[in-house]
């Protein structure tokens, strides 16, 4: 019988940003750009939208440490007690949704000319986090599968 040794948890580098980045707009991308995610923005209230920050949140959280059980939160790096790389895969989540909606010219596209600037950045917010929710799957999943070809 073999014991194995514990291993040194594995330092944050920019890489894993990057591959983060990669993964959420390579699932992002597709519903930045399309009306229903934007109708469907623009029907959601306030609550909804708190919710759906709240879900991708919980899935970014889950799909790092509870899913992947060789990564232990408590063994990173941290800001604020909060680890790094948790941190830097809500920052693509919401970043990389964000720059391709106002890249693609989104909010233009598809809200009225005639809505405030207010409910234009509402329902831009909205339509970012629905879009997140895709995002923080493909970031995270980008980031396991890479950080163990890597490590």
């Amino acid at each position: 019988m073999r014991l194995r040794r514990p291993r040194r948890p594995q330092q944050f580098r920019l890489a894993d940003s990057a591959q983060q980045i990669v993964g959420g707009i390579l699932l992002a991308g597709p519903f930045v750009v399309t009306q229903e995610v934007w109708d469907l923005a623009a029907s959601m209230n306030l609550f909804q939208t708190l919710g759906t920050v709240i879900v991708v949140f919980g899935i970014g959280y889950g799909a790092l440490y509870a899913a992947d059980t060789t990564r232990d939160a408590d063994g990173e790096q941290d800001v604020a007690g909060v680890p790094l790389r948790f941190i830097s895969l809500m920052l693509v989540s919401f970043g990389s949704v964000t720059v391709l909606a106002l890249l693609l010219d989104a909010p233009d596209t598809f809200l009225e000319e005639a809505a405030s600037t207010r409910t234009v950045v509402e329902t831009t917010f909205t339509a970012v986090s629905v879009g997140s929710v895709f995002s923080v799957i493909g970031a995270a999943t980008a980031d396991s599968i890479f950080s163990k070809q890597n490590g």
